[in-house]
């Protein structure tokens, strides 16, 4: 039998608007958006519908405005379709909407560490200080003898391993724009800063990860009642008593995706369903396991073509 794995979308899919049809359309959507404005306090739902770009940008707001309308769709999508997933795996914030869609962990406590995670995460480096780029068609090892030559004493490493031939890397500023010198010099020309508001998934986050860990211990995790694929290691997790360490691991480590959905492919995944904003991981798969099916739900149109 086809297996099928569902996966989440991390930072940068986001979109002012998301979410607003399901809500208005399914009981369902509209509960979890109502649950997680009740968790934080704060009308979530309404950022997502009406807030502008740059509200939704800042990273305390997307990552549980990413999560909450993950799982806002999820609820639609087993209404309507009963679908259920043999593995579940997400893209670094997507990981725990994996979790939420286990039933892992409650939708309460999801939105409640994403906003002190996103929090955490941007007071670890002062703004300017760090910085990310995203460097195409270059192998793992040239790009860590490139990182090496770039580091010059600062810091500055693999952030996102997304697809073949798609790197992202991460850490102090200087390093990062060398690094992009050096690539280009080598022939790599498609390499290129990325907008965003700290470096990820690198050392520098080492900060941030400190204080999750003590949010973390006050988070209960039910059983692990499917596998889900984790970014620090790429393989199936079952066990819970692994799963804060992992996360923990996470903001610091370098996202292993392309190796995630390599790992599904390999444990007999044909199918993969991205479950929220955007099409991001649905590109990424399709380049990783071109003979699986992607599809992406995110709103009633994606949903009923699913």
């Amino acid at each position: 039998m086809r297996k099928t794995a569902f996966v989440f979308p991390g930072q940068g899919s986001q979109y002012p608007g998301m979410g607003k049809e399901l809500f208005d359309t399914y009981r369902v959507s509209r509960e979890v958006f109502e649950e997680a404005d009740e968790a934080l306090g704060l009308k979530l739902s309404t950022l997502c519908f009406e807030g502008g770009e740059d509200e939704l940008k800042l990273t305390a707001n997307t990552q549980p405005a990413i999560l909450t309308t993950s799982i806002a769709i999820l609820k639609a999508l087993l209404q309507e379709t009963g679908l259920k997933p043999d593995y579940v795996a997400g893209h670094s914030l997507g990981e725990f909407s994996a979790l939420v869609c286990t039933g892992t962990l409650s939708l309460a406590d999801a939105v409640r560490t994403v906003r002190s995670r996103g929090f955490f995460m941007q007071d670890a480096v002062p703004v300017g200080t760090g910085a990310m780029a995203a460097i195409l068609s270059v192998s793992a090892e040239v790009l860590d003898e490139i990182c090496q030559e770039a580091a010059q004493g600062e810091i500055v490493a693999p952030a996102n391993f997304n697809s073949p031939g798609q790197v992202v890397i991460a850490g102090h500023s200087g390093a990062v724009h060398r690094a992009i010198t050096i690539a280009k010099e080598r022939g790599f020309k498609k390499a290129l800063m990325l907008p965003v508001s700290a470096p990820f998934h690198c050392a520098l986050m080492q900060p941030a990860a400190e204080r999750l860990a003590e949010v973390l211990e006050r988070v209960k995790f039910a059983h692990v009642k499917v596998p889900y694929v984790a970014n620090a290691d790429a393989e199936p997790n079952t066990n819970r008593t692994r799963i804060k360490p992992l996360l923990i691991t996470q903001v610091c480590a370098p996202v292993l995706w392309e190796q995630s959905v390599r790992k599904m492919a390999s444990l007999g995944v044909e199918r993969f369903v991205e479950i929220g904003p955007g099409k991001v991981l649905s590109g990424l798969v399709k380049r990783i396991a071109k003979e699986s099916l992607v599809d992406n739900v995110e709103n009633i149109a994606t949903l009923k073509a699913l």
